[in-house]
């Protein structure tokens, strides 16, 4: 496998300060497949530097048709080694060959740079006002509104769909005219390292436009909620870790884009085709239910309760798990030792706390190397219970009852988080009207797939502030100038 392993800081491909490096594991295999630079405090800052001057020095924010020729020239270099990524995010990723043909590689990059480009000629940056004599001078004033770049855009991403989360940044970022500098996550750098080639090696966007740091040490990226050189953070990763980049940005009064952690519901309003609704709950085992928008929180009549956990009790254990090479394999390795552990414990707290495990709870036995946990599946679940409230990011489910529609919105809503979910109900308006009660930022209605460039994702509560994509996704990275001179 040929991988990248350099920085990209003001157009060039380089080497960190310190001269040390990382290593990149296979979380199927532990194996160490390569290294990567490993940037400093004074890289970041190098790199911040460079999109400052990039911003504020060439006419990268004016020039529309270079935007969007950028943009459409990254896309064209990532499909000429759309199979090489593709190998090495299994690698670095351990997420299934399956996911690759859907949201961890070709439906991004089908959309996430093409879009925003398309929009750059489409969006209103100018709106007119009608004329107006404010303050009453007989003086009428012509009035607009203006849209312009934010500025220098710090974005750090997250190693679970590290290429579809950083393009889904990038060319919004970029289409609006900023300059930025990409964090990616230490555990899956080399996504990230092999668009800073490309950028480098087949495009014209400028020196110093993007900017990508790897670095072993999560601090480094602090630089970028700190520094009152950069203008906005985008972030997408752990509620924890946002709460810490909000307060950090504080500092410099900077705003934050944060999508967050979730805790979503998959919610069954009804008894009728049971076993082709509850099944597809164990879809949560999908690249090891390391998703925020995933839907680990069952909720299900408590008068069929018992039938719906022995059917998807069927449906996990059916779902098959280890070598994520193997096309057939929906379940793939953790990311890591410690994101193993981590989901492990929280098996732990869910039997200490008194619920019922159904299938699974541990480590396979037959899958001796790699970070795997088996799909498992809790009942008897009280949602006040640390499993039904708390984000695991693990091939984890829990099951809820619930008595009517007040009790199911009720449970739904009960949560720190509002990232996303699915109902499913034989009656549409039903579903509709349940969907209006429950306060997430994404919602899929009988199977809907509500997902896309032109689709904004974020959640409501301390699943985040602001929205990915879509016309929202694209405003959110401007600022509002109006201006007024004598009509």
């Amino acid at each position: 496998m040929t991988y990248e392993h350099r920085m990209l800081i003001d157009g060039e491909l380089v080497e960190s300060e310190s001269g040390r490096y990382f290593d990149n594991v296979n979380p199927a295999t532990e194996e160490v497949i390569g290294r990567t630079t490993d940037g400093n405090r004074a890289d970041m800052e190098r790199a911040v530097a460079a999109a400052r001057s990039a911003f504020d020095d060439t006419d990268w924010s004016r020039d529309h048709d270079a935007r969007a020729k950028g943009l459409r020239q990254l896309q064209a270099a990532l499909e000429a080694e759309r199979e090489e990524l593709r190998s090495e995010l299994v690698a670095e990723v351990g997420c299934p060959v399956l996911s690759t043909y859907g949201p961890q590689l070709d439906v991004p990059l089908k959309e996430a740079l093409s879009w925003p480009a398309d929009m750059i000629s489409e969006f209103p940056w100018k709106r007119a006002l009608p004329d107006k004599d404010a303050f009453g001078l007989g003086t009428p004033t012509a009035r607009e509104v203006w849209k312009e770049p934010v500025g220098v855009v710090g974005t750090v991403v997250p190693w679970n769909f590290p290429l579809e989360i950083t393009l889904n940044k990038l060319g919004p970022v970029l289409a609006m005219g900023n300059t930025c500098v990409l964090k990616p996550a230490p555990d899956t750098p080399w996504n990230a390292t092999r668009i800073g080639r490309l950028i480098a090696e087949h495009t014209d966007i400028p020196a110093g436009v993007v900017n990508i740091v790897t670095s072993s040490d999560h601090l480094v990226g602090e630089v970028l909620s700190t520094s009152p050189a950069v203008d906005m953070v985008a972030f997408t990763g752990s509620t924890a870790t946002g709460r810490r980049i909000m307060a950090a940005a504080a500092e410099t009064v900077k705003p934050a884009f944060l999508e967050l952690g979730g805790k979503s519901v998959y919610l069954v309003l009804d008894a009728d085709n049971l076993a082709g609704t509850v099944a597809g709950a164990a879809f949560v085992c999908m690249h090891a239910g390391q998703g925020c928008a995933m839907s680990t929180r069952l909720v299900v009549p408590n008068s069929c309760y018992d039938e719906a956990v022995e059917i998807v009790r069927a449906a996990m254990e059916k779902t098959k798990y280890g070598d994520p090479t193997d096309p057939s394999v929906l379940q793939g390795p953790l990311v890591s030792k410690r994101q193993q552990e981590r989901v492990l414990g929280y098996i732990e707290k869910g039997k200490q706390e008194g619920a019922r495990l159904v299938t699974g709870g541990g480590v396979p036995k037959d899958t001796p190397r790699g970070y795997f946990v088996e799909p498992t599946l809790f009942a008897n679940v009280d949602n006040r219970m640390t499993i039904a409230q708390e984000e695991i990011f693990g091939p984890v489910l829990v099951v809820i009852g619930f008595d009517d529609d007040d009790d199911a919105v009720r449970i739904a809503n009960e949560s720190i988080y509002g990232l996303s979910g699915n109902i499913f109900c034989s009656d549409l308006e039903r579903a509709k009207n349940v969907a209006g009660r429950i306060r997430t930022g994404t919602l899929g209605i009988n199977g809907g797939l509500w997902y896309g460039a032109d689709a904004p994702f974020g959640g409501y509560k301390q699943s985040g502030v602001g929205r990915q994509c879509g016309i929202e996704g694209l405003e959110i990275f401007t600022e509002t100038k109006t201006v007024g001179w004598p009509a």
